[in-house]
């Protein structure tokens, strides 16, 4: 009877299992998380396809923002993330406003913020869309002005100098054509009152 009994033990041990089952599923889905984490670029791509509002640059140096307040490199800043991230703006939140600004953005309701819900919170503070003070806070914090974009006190005032900055080129461009079209037109004037004058001499 022992050596069934020891057969049997082996046999438990060596044959799949509940808990290999169960730890083969963990394995599975480690390696899940791991492969999306090998590809931040296929994520980015589709990032800057949905945000048009921002250039490619602005995008990269918000993910840059993101990248250092994902403490775990997880691609998500989850709850604790939050709360440290708004603690080092100088922005401390209670737990349930901490709550309700991951729901804002959550749409996969997921209880943490992707890198492309993160996005939704420029966005929706770009268009006057956001409810909750936390987010507006951070919108108003993290503006990729601090980041690298110069000569505005903030990502939304260089947006405003920038369509500024491009509305007054189109202005002196505008301006300078107006300005060649009277010279031409008062050049031909001169000629035709020449050719006048010219003619009474003949």
């Amino acid at each position: 009877a022992l050596p069934i009994s020891l057969f049997s033990i082996l046999s438990f041990l060596f044959s799949p299992s509940m808990a290999d089952s169960e730890l083969s599923a963990k394995l599975n889905r480690r390696t899940d998380i791991n492969e999306g984490a090998a590809a931040p670029a296929k994520v980015s791509q589709s990032v800057y396809a949905e945000f048009k509002d921002f250039s490619i640059q602005e995008i990269k140096e918000y993910r840059k923002v993101f990248q250092k307040y994902d403490v775990d490199h997880s691609n998500f800043i989850d709850f604790t993330e939050l709360k440290l991230m708004m603690e080092k703006l100088g922005e401390p939140q209670t737990h349930l406003q901490l709550k309700s600004m991951i729901k804002e953005v959550d749409e996969d309701n997921d209880g943490q913020i992707s890198f492309r819900e993160f996005m939704l919170i420029f966005q929706k503070a770009m268009r006057g869309e956001l409810q909750c003070e936390g987010l507006a806070k951070i919108a108003n914090v993290c503006d990729v002005t601090t980041e690298g974009v110069k000569g505005a006190k903030s990502f939304f005032e260089a947006k405003v100098a920038e369509q500024t900055k491009g509305a007054k080129f189109e202005h002196e461009i505008k301006e300078e054509q107006e300005k060649k079209q009277k010279e031409a037109e008062e050049q031909k004037a001169r000629r035709a009152a020449f050719k006048e004058k010219a003619s009474l001499f003949h």
